[in-house]
């Protein structure tokens, strides 16, 4: 099955142009099986598709519900929670990574690097927290490989990682517009129709294979070296955010500890 499994909607990410419908129809035309949506810290995007789609059109498509984590030390992380779980936690950003970690785990879920080569900050493996624990590659579960929107050399590195630490590899394209819907693609041997199904997949040793080419419209692309600021500037946003969040986060935490 062919799915893209780093998508952002309009109804989930305020950055993208591409509804929910959109990118099904784009998708299909390319011979897709399905998706991951991958918003920023929102399930809003799966949530339209659950209400208005599921079920009643294109039941021969699979969109699947993921979410794109910015953590408060090591990067963005996609993530993937069992069906069942709300998992109201995860659209409270500013977890570390090791309590993400913790958190997904127990659940039954599973994570790894968005971009994880990619801009300082954003990306685990140019974040002070990777520096200082090496290990941590050890505790994900799989590792986007490829991005559309980052470099070559950036992508080959990360490919380089997941082979050294044997891990199943992730291609999206990272769309927030339609010109690069279908610039990535992931494989998977088995069928995949749910997030039950995904995460068994992986859990299972289950191999994937990824293309993707580059796609060449993103931010830094046109701001050349001025993205410096851009991406200092969305450190800053993300730190905010995160304090922002604080009390929110602690109180599904406490939620989510005595769960367990």
């Amino acid at each position: 099955m062919k799915f893209d499994m780093h998508c952002h909607t309009h109804e989930g990410s305020p950055d993208s142009k591409v509804s929910v419908e959109r990118y099904i129809k784009l998708l299909r035309d390319q011979g897709y099986n399905g998706m991951l949506v991958t918003d920023h810290n929102s399930y809003n995007g799966y949530r339209y598709y659950r209400d208005y789609i599921r079920g009643k059109k294109y039941k021969d498509f699979y969109m699947l519900r993921g979410i794109e984590y910015d953590t408060f030390n090591a990067g963005h992380f996609i993530v993937v929670m069992p069906s069942i779980e709300e998992s109201i936690l995860m659209e409270k950003r500013g977890l570390k990574i090791e309590t993400l970690i913790d958190v997904v785990h127990s659940r039954g879920g599973i994570l790894g690097p968005a971009h994880p080569c990619g801009e300082n900050f954003l990306s685990i493996y140019n974040t002070g927290k990777f520096k200082t624990d090496r290990s941590l590659t050890r505790e994900f579960d799989f590792i986007e490989a490829f991005n559309s929107c980052e470099d070559y050399p950036d992508n080959d590195k990360a490919r380089v990682i997941a082979q050294i630490y044997n891990k199943p590899m992730f291609s999206g394209s990272d769309s927030h517009r339609e010109s690069s819907v279908g610039t990535a693609a992931t494989y998977f041997e088995g069928d995949i129709t749910s997030e039950d199904d995904l995460i068994n997949y992986i859990k299972s040793g289950g191999k994937t294979t990824i293309e993707g080419e580059r796609w060449y419209g993103t931010t830094k692309d046109h701001l050349g070296i001025f993205n410096k600021s851009l991406v200092y500037g969305f450190f800053l946003y993300n730190k905010a955010g995160a304090l922002a969040k604080t009390y929110r986060r602690r109180k599904e935490y406490k939620k989510h500890k005595r769960g367990n």
